[in-house]
Formats: structure tokens, sequence, C-alpha cells
């Protein structure tokens, strides 16, 4: 793990920022002040609805089981479960335990779990029996101890009598590590202790909107920021739980005048696929009062458009390895809420470096990677992430994410930003989303490449359509676009952000197999 600087640490207890407190602690108390919370899951296959309490007897029975068989403070416990009540069960289980929790997104494939078994070495493994394509394949985890299959055996982990309190645990000892695939092509591990994780569910707490209502949780719980929104900040806020196992904007849509649910944001390709199916009406509108964006690149179209349809729309900017880096409040000016990225956290600094690369550290900074090597290059003695995204602060303080280092274009030594020329071309009617990537260059080394997806009912631009609207535009000629293609969805990882790296690397084989 890293070093983090003796008066960071000073600084951070001395401030309250991190306290005694484990993830158990702060489970506990908020179940208790809250335990007839309701706690629903609106799944085709594995409906569920009950309340706090009712999970929680349910993950102190599997916390009782797990104990039996030898797990405690410090052991792994890796899950790869859909939006079910069995998830939270198992992340409550584990806290109470003082377990290491690993949650894993639901569609990872049997090459990224088996990664992620053979760096984290568990104790416990649970998955589902058959979800969509997945389904649970035993030799692959043939070597763990304890397995729970849920739709199958998971029930005969639960023990009769439910679990008392919690055991004791170092609140410095991790408690988390969450794999992220991003835009690499390797999975890395990041590892979060009870105390940056505690800060990091504080603040997102403190950030809701008191009147955002009863909201819609659709992110996978597999992912960091998922199970964190679904699974702590709601038990600590005593807010209800509603989960969605798929991405389906008609479930969705259908969800908010049934059950009177609001939707309060994601990425902003959750927000534009809302607004662009057809069962969308604008008696919606009230269930979308607030729309709090990251998780990747915002395109200043996409909040200016929620804007004008009455949506106080909010943008923040952090990772897996430091999740709250900065952010607008939902009260803050317009022109700074639709168009920069927010102003820094409670705790948060930042810095860019002589290239632009934004540096960032605070007290719900992780602890570094189960690889070594990538924490050695990722963070500096000082205590300093270097997060690899372009950005700029302005005389306010506010930052805005210009591009990402591995985005960058470099065509004949200039370099292009791929977020500016995905803007300019958002602004074309028929383009619902737009990605643009580098492409091999014979003469320039590379070139730009941009890949559209298309609104409904309309036809494919040319490429002259195109250059004559960023001629309009005003963007310059060597930045345009060299090769068009259409695409009906992209490869995106479990937040919806587009891994530009396959879309590379399409592009790369394409130009090998025509040379």
């Amino acid at each position: 793990m890293r070093t983090i600087p003796a008066d960071l640490v000073k600084k951070y207890e001395a401030e309250g920022w991190w306290t005694q407190e484990t993830l158990g602690d702060l489970i506990v108390r908020g179940l208790a002040d809250a335990p007839g919370t309701g706690f629903h899951v609106h799944s085709a296959v594995r409906p569920w609805s009950g309340t706090f309490a009712d999970v929680e007897l349910v993950a102190r029975r599997l916390a009782a089981g797990l104990h039996e068989r030898g797990v405690g403070p410090g052991d792994v416990v890796v899950v790869q479960l859909p939006n079910w009540m069995e998830a939270a069960a198992v992340f409550w289980a584990s806290s109470f335990l003082g377990a290491v929790v690993v949650p894993v997104v639901h569609f990872y494939g049997r090459k990224e779990v088996g990664h992620i078994l053979t760096s984290t070495k568990p104790k416990v493994f649970v998955c589902a029996e058959r979800f969509g394509r997945t389904e649970h394949q035993p030799d692959l985890y043939a070597d763990v101890p304890v397995v729970g299959v849920v739709g199958r055996d998971f029930d005969d982990l639960l023990a009769d009598e439910p679990m008392a309190g919690i055991l004791p645990t170092d609140p410095d000892s991790p408690a988390v590590i969450a794999f992220t695939s991003g835009t690499t092509r390797a999975p890395k591990g990041v590892v979060h202790n009870h105390r940056t994780l505690g800060f990091e569910t504080r603040q997102l707490a403190a950030r809701y909107p008191a009147d955002r209502g009863h909201q819609i949780t659709n992110s996978p719980v597999g992912h960091f920021m998922g199970m964190l929104t679904a699974f702590l900040v709601p038990v600590i806020d005593g807010m209800p739980i509603n989960l969605t196992d798929v991405w389906d904007p008609a479930q969705i849509l259908r969800l908010m005048e049934e059950n009177d649910l609001t939707f309060g944001g994601g990425a902003a390709y959750h927000l534009t696929t809302l607004l662009d199916h057809p069962d969308w009406r604008p008696s919606h509108l009230p269930a979308m009062r607030y729309a709090g964006l990251g998780g990747s690149a915002v395109p200043t179209s996409v909040t200016r458009r929620l804007a004008d349809l009455g949506i106080t729309a909010f943008r923040a900017y952090g990772s897996t390895e430091h999740p709250s880096i900065t952010a607008s409040l939902y009260t803050a000016p317009e022109d700074k809420r639709l168009n920069t990225d927010g102003e820094a956290l409670l705790g948060v600094e930042i810095r860019l470096a002589e290239d632009g690369e934004i540096l960032s550290r605070g007290p719900e900074l992780c602890l570094g990677y189960t690889d070594p090597e990538l924490t050695a290059q990722h963070f500096d003695e000082d205590g300093w992430y270097h997060t690899g995204d372009i950005g700029i602060i302005d005389a306010d303080g506010y930052l805005t994410i210009t591009d990402r280092k591995s985005d960058m274009i470099i065509r004949g030594g200039e370099n292009i930003s791929a977020l500016e020329v995905e803007e300019a071309l958002l602004g074309m009617p028929a383009v619902a989303e737009a990605v643009v990537v580098a492409a091999p260059d014979a003469r320039l080394g590379e070139h730009a490449a941009a890949f559209l997806r298309l609104r409904a009912g309309h036809a494919m631009p040319t490429l002259d359509e195109m250059r004559a609207h960023l001629e309009k535009v005003g963007l310059a000629r060597q930045k345009w676009p060299e090769e068009l293609h259409e695409a009906e969805d992209f490869p995106r990882n479990a937040t919806g952000k587009i891994q530009k790296f396959l879309l590379r690397k399409a592009l790369r084989e394409a130009a090998e197999t025509a040379g």
C-alpha cells in the first residue's frame, strides 16, 4: 500500500474526517434507526420486497453461518451478484464480520473473474446460478473454501440463529477491494479501508438534495460506487432502497409513474436514453427534478438540454481510486453546474501538473492497488494521486475535465482533444452520442476517427456533412475526424463509461488487415 504522509493522517483525524468507526458500525447504527424502511427489488427474474429489518435478519444469519465456517476480520469475500437483496445481505454480513468485500460486476466474464479470484484469494465466493448470459462455473472457484450460489444453495450458508453485534475490526484495515476496468485492459484492484469509505459515505449523503424523493438505483452493485449508493448511503440516511437489475428505460419510466419513484442521475448516457425513449413524456419531469452526472465525460449539450427541461443538473468528478474529487452542489450557480465538473469537495486538494494532469488527495483517497507496481506508478510520496485526466481550473476554483491522457490524439505531432471534437459533433441534430479516438495513420502517425450513435429516425451523416458542421462551429480543420463510423451502441464498463481502447483496437486491427 502507499505511504500516507503523517501530517495528512493527523489532519484528517483532527478534522473528524477519519474516525474509529468501521463500516459495520455505520450500518448497524443506520439499520437500528430505520428498521421499517422499505427495501424493494424491481426485477423480472428475482423480485423482492421487504424492510431493512428483513434484510438485516438474512445478513445476520449469513454472518453467523460464515463465522461458523471460520470467516472473520480480514478474510476476503468476493460477491458477484446483480442488484438483488442477497447482494445487500452479503455486503452487510461481511461488514458485521470485519471481512474484506470484493464486489464484482455481474456481467464480468470468466477471464476477469478468474483474475480477481487469483488476485484476492478469497475465503468466500457468492454468485448467481444464472443471470442473463452469465451462469456460475464451478471449476472457476473450485479452490475457494466457502461458496454460495443464489438460486441454488445460498440459503445453506444461513445459520438458524442470527449473529449479534459485530466483530471488533481495525478501522485502518482494508474494507473493500474494488476492481475497475475503466477504459483500460486489465481490471485493477483498488483498496479502501473503513476510514476512507466512512468519510466518502458521509460526504455523499450530505450532498443529496433533501427533496430528492425515493430514488431508483440502477448502477450495478458489483461496482464500487453502485454498492455505496445502494447499500451504505440510504442506510445512514434512512431512505428506502429501490433496485433494478437491468438498464431498461421503459421500466424506469414505468416505475416513476406506478411507484412514485424518482431518477437522480448517472452517466450522461442514462439520462439521454430516458429522454429519447418513446415512452418518455413531460409528465415524467416531476420525477426527474435533479440529475447528478458523472462516471464519464459529461457533454455540455446534455446538461443544457436538461436545464431547458427544468431539470437541475449538476456534475461531479471522481474515480474508484478517489471517489469524490470535485462536484457542484445542486444549489451552485447554473453556469458552474452545467459547464464545469465542480469545485474541490471537503478535505480534497487538487492541483495541475505541468502537462495539465489532475493530481488529487483527500480523506477518501484509496490506499493503493493490489498491484504494487500500479501503486508506485500512480501515487507519489507526498500523497498525491496522479489521475491520468487533463483539466483546467477557473478563477473560482471550479475544475473542468478537458481530456484523458490516453485519449489524446497526436496527429503529426499536434495534440487533439477527443473531448473537444466530441462536443462539436454533438451539435449535429442526428447525433445522440459521439466518440472520437485515434486511428493509425501511415503518414501522420494518428488521425481522429469518429463513431456516432444516432437519434431515432435520423440518417447517418456523410463525411462532407460532418465537415460542413465542424467548419460552421469553428473547429480547426486539423482536428476534424478523417473517418466516420456508425455505432448502434458502444462497449461500456459498469458505470456506462465507454471503453475507448476497444474502439482503438478495432481500428488498429482493421488497418493491419487492410495493409
